[in-house]
């Protein structure tokens, strides 16, 4: 049912003591937050490297002689050097800082607008977020190239034959996410990879669902780009990360124009830094760059394969309790799935059913999960959905389905 079977022990109790918002109380209730697949809890330890930027070093990066901006030069690099290692790319030049998992597929989706033309092929799948469609959508209508859609089935897998039959030598750019943010479903990446580049297709994943429960290495995907939000991984928001192989970034024009993307400026001509700093205009996000890497630094300190067992303990434990409920219905059941359960109850309006869980405290999330073509697919206008993390435990999950219960005896 997803990533790994097999059982470990786990001090769930120990690791959210590290977690300083789960102490506290909704509506008079002690909050149980289910909404991860939106954005993950900080912990202590993320927080303390904020605090301590902030208190003790907080200076612009790259440009100043002084010891303040050397010091925040050398954090910020540094993480850089820690999100390489995690992802396994080939080079630090191959990381470009983002503002988020949206800014990098626009840097991408920018930086093609320079290749493509009228006759060409852009296929995205039916899985995606709308951050991984409208830029695609605007790309096709500068370009007049073609976007073509990976259908989906009705448990929430991609059809891979019809994807086989969409590639062809007009094919130029394949767009995937490794997880559905509305599903859960883990895509399958490796296939859909070597299949676009036997046509001579780039390809972009979008990993902003699966990076906080899987450890990708980039090189052993052969994956053209990969982006992710840090938020998502026990991070802070604004901040995310591009990864693209250096012959593609190299290729790229810049996405932005400003200070620090420039070797040299006159009024006649500007020529343009080396990687990576081509793509990382201005002033950037430089405590989020650090805490991002910190971030990284906890969550590999518990392991994702520990991370990955124990959810997918939680994914089972709660799927099988939902499914005693009456009327009840689970949208996306693939056999390859994380901790992402979508469900409506009757014709219960999901927004009614979150609102009532969040009286009792319970903070999950509804509608269409900026995944409209999904919910169009199913005739719904959304879904309610738990998002499970590690820091989650079973006893919540029992508070959660009385909840629910609840909400579903009062609204019936």
């Amino acid at each position: 049912m997803s990533i790994s079977q097999k059982h470990i022990t786990f001090d769930v109790e120990a690791i959210r003591k590290d977690f300083p918002i789960l102490n506290r109380e909704v509506n008079g209730k002690p909050l149980i937050y289910f909404d991860n697949a939106a954005t993950s809890q900080t912990p202590q330890q993320v927080i303390d490297v904020i605090v301590n930027y902030y208190s003790n070093y907080n200076a612009n990066i790259h440009r100043g002689v002084h010891a303040l901006s050397q010091e925040a030069t050398d954090a910020y690099e540094l993480a850089r050097l820690k999100i390489q290692k995690h992802f396994n790319a080939a080079h630090s030049h191959e990381i470009i800082y983002t503002s988020g998992t949206t800014h990098g597929i626009n840097l991408v989706a920018n930086g093609f607008s320079s290749f493509l033309k009228k006759g060409d092929e852009v296929i995205v799948s039916a899985l995606e977020h709308h951050s991984n469609i409208v830029p695609w959508q605007m790309l096709c209508e500068r370009t007049e190239a073609e976007l073509k859609v990976i259908p989906m089935n009705t448990d929430g897998d991609l059809v891979l034959r019809d994807f086989d039959a969409l590639l062809n030598e007009n094919t130029k750019l394949v767009f995937v996410n490794h997880i559905s943010n509305a599903l859960g479903t883990i895509n399958p990446i490796e296939y859909i990879i070597e299949k676009a580049h036997n046509v001579g297709a780039a390809v972009l994943i979008d990993g902003a669902q699966s990076c906080p429960h899987i450890k990708p290495d980039v090189q052993a995907l052969d994956v053209d780009f990969y982006v992710c939000s840090a938020h998502k991984i026990c991070g802070p928001t604004g901040v995310g990360m591009l990864y693209g192989k250096q012959e593609w970034l190299k290729k790229l024009p810049p996405y932005q124009g400003g200070g620090e993307m420039i070797a040299e400026v006159s009024f006649e001509k500007t020529t343009y830094a080396d990687l990576p700093h081509k793509f990382e205009a201005g002033t950037p996000n430089i405590c989020g760059g650090i805490a991002f890497g910190a971030a990284l630094d906890y969550m590999n300190a518990i392991g994702f394969d520990t991370i990955a067992s124990y959810e997918n303990e939680l994914l089972e434990y709660a799927t099988a309790q939902l499914q005693q409920i009456e009327s009840l219905k689970i949208y996306g059941t693939a056999k390859e799935k994380t901790s992402v359960i979508s469900f409506n109850v009757g014709n219960i309006h999901p927004y009614d059913i979150g609102t009532i869980l969040d009286k009792m405290g319970i903070a999950v999330r509804t509608g269409h999960h900026c995944a409209q073509p999904i919910m169009n697919f199913y005739q719904i206008p959304g879904t309610v959905r738990a998002s499970l993390m590690f820091y989650n435990t079973k006893e919540e999950i029992d508070l959660f389905i009385i909840a629910l219960k609840k909400a579903v005896m009062m609204l019936s």
